[in-house]
Parts: C-alpha cells; sequence; structure tokens
C-alpha cells in the first residue's frame, strides 16, 4: 500500500471515529437546538458554525502538542475544565431563568451572538483536545503530510457544521417552532435542566484531574 492511499485511509478513519463523537448527545446538540427553535435555522447554524471553528481550534492545539501540555500541566487541564463546566452551567441558568420571557424573534442577537455560543461552547470542553490529541497520536502517520493536516481540519470542521446544522434545520422548522413556542416555558425549564445536569458532571469529573 502506497503512502498516499495509507494516508487517505488514516484520514477517513479519523473522520468517522471524530463523527460518531459529535452525534453523541450533549451540550452541543441542546444549544443548537434550543437556539434553532427559540430564534431561527439561520442563527442554528451560526451556532453550529461556531461549534465548528471551536473543534478545528482544539484540533489545532492538538496537532501543536497540547495534549501533551495537559499532561505535563494537569493543574492547568483541572482549570480549564472547570472554567467549562461554569460556562456550560451559565447558560443552563440563563436558558432556565428566562424559560418565561416571550419569544422574541426581531431585534435579537447580531451575527456574532450565536457565532460565539457555539464558539465557547466548544472550547469550553478541553476533553476535545485531549480526545483529539489521542486519535492524532494513534491513527496520523509521525511526519503526515501538509496536505494531509489541511484536509484534516477541513474534516474536523466539515463534521462538526454538518451535524449541528442538520440539527439546526430540523429544530428549526416551522411546525418544530410552532410547538416550542406553544411549550417555550416547559421545553427551556426541562432543556436548563439537562444542560445543569451536563455542567455539574463536567464539573465532578473535573476532580479526576485535581
Amino acid at each position: 500500500m502506497d503512502s498516499v492511499t495509507a494516508n487517505l485511509l488514516s484520514l477517513f478513519a479519523i473522520g468517522l471515529v471524530q463523527l460518531l463523537a459529535v452525534i453523541s448527545p450533549g451540550p452541543s446538540f441542546l444549544i443548537t437546538a434550543q437556539t434553532a427553535a427559540a430564534r431561527s435555522r439561520s442563527d442554528g447554524l451560526k451556532v453550529a458554525i461556531g461549534l465548528g471553528s471551536g473543534s478545528v481550534l482544539w484540533a489545532v492545539a492538538a496537532l501543536l502538542g497540547l495534549n501533551m501540555l495537559f499532561q505535563a500541566l494537569p493543574t492547568l487541564f483541572f482549570v480549564m475544565r472547570v472554567l467549562g463546566a461554569l460556562f456550560i452551567l451559565w447558560v443552563a441558568f440563563q436558558v432556565f431563568r428566562h424559560a418565561k420571557d416571550p419569544l422574541v424573534l426581531e431585534g435579537h442577537d447580531g451575527a456574532a451572538g450565536p457565532f460565539l455560543k457555539g464558539l465557547l461552547t466548544q472550547i469550553s470542553n478541553p476533553k476535545v483536545a485531549v480526545f483529539f490529541g489521542s486519535i492524532f497520536v494513534s491513527m496520523l502517520p509521525v511526519q503526515a503530510p501538509l496536505w494531509m493536516t489541511i484536509t484534516l481540519l477541513v474534516i474536523v470542521f466539515l463534521n462538526e457544521f454538518s451535524w449541528y446544522s442538520i440539527v439546526a434545520m430540523l429544530f428549526g422548522s416551522g411546525r418544530v417552532r410552532e410547538f416550542y413556542i406553544g411549550m417555550k416555558a416547559w421545553i427551556d425549564r426541562i432543556t436548563g435542566l439537562f444542560l445543569g445536569a451536563l455542567g455539574i458532571r463536567l464539573l465532578w469529573s473535573a476532580r479526576e484531574t485535581a
């Protein structure tokens, strides 16, 4: 098997593993779905772009050896995990707090709002860097060519963006929005509780690196 074919197979394997991780439900799914239903498909897509951008940042960090830095400085990893969990808890609190607020589609967040929400959601979880570091070490060749590195980053973004775009399109449909408007208070409370539970779990699991 020539090196190009081997590299392509490695890219496919990494992309598949990452896609399965992306599809796994978590804070990113809830935030995308809630944004698309409460705001619009457009805002949901902006969240998806932010999530994809955050994944690329963590992938670049993993390629630069941030995973090894976390291993050398476990306190740094602990601090980042705590901050990430606190961010998720803050989002959960905001969603729960405004559950009874009427839905206002006009004059909502600017273009940067939902994008930053997605970006901060993704970069708030340093375990993503560890995940990328692990699969990169085990699946990438020691001296990966530049074209392979660039292609890998594109795959990472497209996996994240494509999946959460689907989520945004589904939850931003007219029927889903009508249902959401009618049940907004309860849906936001439940979403806030789920996000809060995830945040608490992340905060609790951060003890492992303390």
